[in-house]
């Protein structure tokens, strides 16, 4: 080889070194084999936004922001519903405490029961005095004192009727005993009534959830004191519009709570405002969910969807709204591909279009991603 030719060869293989690739990289391939991967112009280098709407992340710039990904595995997942639904008392962990009657609140043994405090079954909550109008009042009082002079009366009757014991039938003494009886019982109805009180006691053990009295306060019957709740065990109501949603239910779980088990009790079959109730059972130590507070309910159906399964935290937002997933198409490119994608669970969701198995997404740092303008 002459000077000539050697020169030729070491400039062409010097051109092609410093020429740009111009094949796409692995990954840059949509689900029907498009190339995702365009033409780019601009500036390359940093960590920046391309015309094309791809990214520009240095190797630096990702390890700074823990940029992980993963090659997706399409398969045969559980097809998913999410309902929304709302947390309550667990029947038979649980309860609510109503007034009986019309009264005054009273402290009980241990003081009055405040939000947060623990209660046994049985235990005595507070003491309710009856109230009334001053005529009942007046009533009631008139009645009493009639009451206590006829038991006067039939008291001096039975103490003469033994005192003739054997000259007398003793059908008549067992007559004036039973009606002394009768006497003293309406007495002592009469005389709870009038000045008397009773206890209220917990339904259930657990915590109080709600409390709703003052000492000295004066309350109506049926108005709602206390409700009590077990903190491990409570209640979750979905709702649907599908009728034969229920016997196609294999799992269910809460979207922000995943630790927590539900289990199914059963569905409706009486619409409430336009849907159907479904309740579940939720177990779970230190359960971080309040009576009354909305949630998602995510149920896996027995029926199955394909798609590729990917962590939930890969699906993002686009600026117009989009669900989208980062693809990673080079070194230090990555493209936004728009997918539909469903939930499996609170950390699972399944792109059923969009993507190809081949593709590389972006499971780590998507958001941080997602944020570069």
């Amino acid at each position: 080889m002459n000077i000539k030719s050697s020169y030729l060869t070491i400039s062409a293989l010097a051109f092609a070194l410093l020429s740009p690739i111009s094949h796409s990289a692995p990954g840059a391939h949509g689900p029907n084999g498009e190339h995702l991967d365009g033409a780019v112009s601009g500036d390359g280098s940093g960590l920046t936004r391309l015309p094309d709407g791809s990214l520009n992340v240095p190797k630096q710039a990702q390890r700074r922001m823990a940029i992980r990904t993963v090659m997706g595995i399409e398969d045969n997942y559980p097809l998913t519903v999410e309902l929304n639904g709302r947390v309550a008392i667990d029947p038979n962990a649980g309860g609510r405490v109503q007034a009986p009657f019309s009264g005054r609140i009273e402290a009980g043994p241990k003081g009055l029961p405040v939000t947060g405090q623990q209660v046994e079954k049985g235990q005595v909550l507070i003491r309710i005095t009856p109230v009334a109008s001053a005529i009942d009042r007046g009533n009631q009082q008139a009645q009493l004192a009639d009451l206590r002079a006829n038991r006067i009366l039939v008291e001096q009757k039975v103490k003469r009727l033994e005192s003739l014991e054997g000259t007398v039938p003793q059908k008549d003494i067992d007559a004036a005993h039973a009606e002394l009886n009768s006497l003293n019982g309406r007495e002592r109805a009469v005389s709870a009534s009038v000045g008397g009180s009773e206890a209220i006691t917990a339904p259930a053990s657990g915590i109080i959830a709600t409390a709703n009295v003052l000492s000295g306060q004066i309350v109506e019957a049926r108005d709602v004191l206390f409700e009590v709740i077990d903190p491990n065990r409570l209640f979750v109501e979905a709702n649907t519009t599908d009728i034969s949603l229920t016997n196609r239910i294999n799992q269910a779980s809460l979207a922000a709570h995943p630790e927590i088990e539900l289990t199914l009790l059963g569905g409706g079959r009486s619409l409430r405002d336009g849907a159907l109730p479904i309740s579940f059972q939720a177990k779970g130590k230190g359960m971080a969910l309040a009576v009354g507070q909305p949630v998602t309910v995510i149920v896996k159906l027995t029926e199955k969807i394909k798609g590729i399964s990917l962590p939930a935290e890969a699906l993002v937002r686009s600026p117009e709204n989009q669900a989208i997933v980062w693809i990673k198409s080079g070194a230090e490119r990555f493209i936004a591909q728009p997918v539909e994608a469903k939930a499996i669970d609170a950390k699972t969701i399944v792109v059923v279009k969009g993507l190809a198995s081949e593709n590389r997404v972006v499971v780590s740092g998507t958001a941080l991603i997602n944020q570069i303008r």
